[in-house]
């Protein structure tokens, strides 16, 4: 597939094409959005890496994080979302805990998009997602 020519066809390319690497559990898809010195932070980091600090830098290291998340995934983890917000460089979108099928995590996607991939990603959870891992919900 071609690169979009627009700066909005960049980051609507990579909110697209995030989702759909998600949904297939499709690890090479996903870390070929991301720069090779991309960062993510997210408590998931700590939980399932057994780590103090939420981060996880570098692509090789993000890979094998990314792995884990796709095979530790709750019931209550799904996809549904309308829509993302962007500045052009930013990009950020919403799972809100209602949603047409019942609850779900709720989680909010930060992403710093630099040369069309995925710099920095930081990922914020709601009281629901938080939940699952302090009643043990998600696996690890």
């Amino acid at each position: 597939m071609a690169e979009p020519a627009t700066v909005e066809g960049r980051i609507e390319h990579i909110f697209t094409a995030w989702d759909e690497a998600l949904g297939a559990k499709d690890l090479d898809a996903a870390m070929a959005l991301y720069q090779p010195d991309a960062t993510l932070e997210s408590p998931l980091v700590c939980y399932l890496l057994g780590t103090d600090e939420g981060i996880v830098r570098g692509r090789e290291n993000l890979r094998r994080f990314v792995e884990k998340v796709f095979s530790h995934q709750p019931a209550k983890r799904r996809r549904f979302r309308s829509g993302f917000l962007t500045d052009g460089s930013r990009l950020t979108w919403e799972y809100p805990r209602e949603s047409p099928d019942g609850d779900q995590m709720d989680i909010v996607e930060m992403m710093e998009i630099r040369g069309g991939l995925i710099a920095h990603h930081r990922v914020y959870w709601g009281w629901l997602s938080v939940g699952t891992l302090t009643n043990g919900d998600h696996p690890r």
